[in-house]
């Protein structure tokens, strides 16, 4: 791909991902659902331009979202992980060692579910009194819960890359070179 297409198809996932992230003030109860999905507008382009592409575009597109989305507690979802886990992924998928890989993403995610809710409580002043359910067990039952939903959400990603490569690069490609 040439680098004038890699700048612009780069740009055009930035702003349809800020987009995305905007629609947190429609939909309100999507604060992780969507910082999801727009992160996962990436894998064209660690597909098309590669790795570094991508995290240059995940940049940008967190810069943007922390500038503008009303959500502030989505953008710090989309920005301490689900932008550029996609990126993430195809770099953590050369561990050989399934094991290995798991605990480093595992550890990746909970260093960054943790970050976001010290930040969230500390920084943004959401009321702890609301996540109290369980008392002193909350924070471990929601890092657990948390822990299954990205164990689910990795198995995801990984269906929608390899739906991905089978039926949109090749199309896609061929579109980008202009053929």
């Amino acid at each position: 791909m040439k680098q004038s297409v890699k700048v612009a198809v780069c740009g055009a996932v930035a702003a349809l991902g800020v987009v995305l992230m905007l629609f947190q003030g429609l939909i309100p109860i999507a604060s992780i659902a969507l910082p999801a999905l727009a992160g996962c507008l990436l894998i064209p382009i660690v597909a098309g331009a590669g790795v570094p592409w991508a995290f240059g575009c995940y940049g940008v597109t967190a810069a943007l979202v922390l500038l503008l989305a009303p959500d502030r507690e989505a953008a710090l979802i989309y920005t301490l992980f689900f932008g550029y886990y996609p990126a993430l992924f195809a770099v953590l998928g050369r561990i050989r060692s399934k094991p290995l890989r798991y605990g480093v993403k595992l550890l990746i995610f909970n260093g960054a579910a943790v970050t976001e809710a010290l930040l969230a409580l500390y920084l943004l002043g959401a009321p702890i009194e609301s996540i109290s359910f369980l008392g002193p067990f909350t924070a471990p039952a929601l890092l657990l819960l948390a822990n299954v939903v990205f164990f689910l959400y990795d198995r995801a990603l990984e269906g929608l890359i390899a739906t991905y490569f089978r039926r949109l690069h090749p199309r896609l490609m061929k579109i980008l070179q202009g053929k």
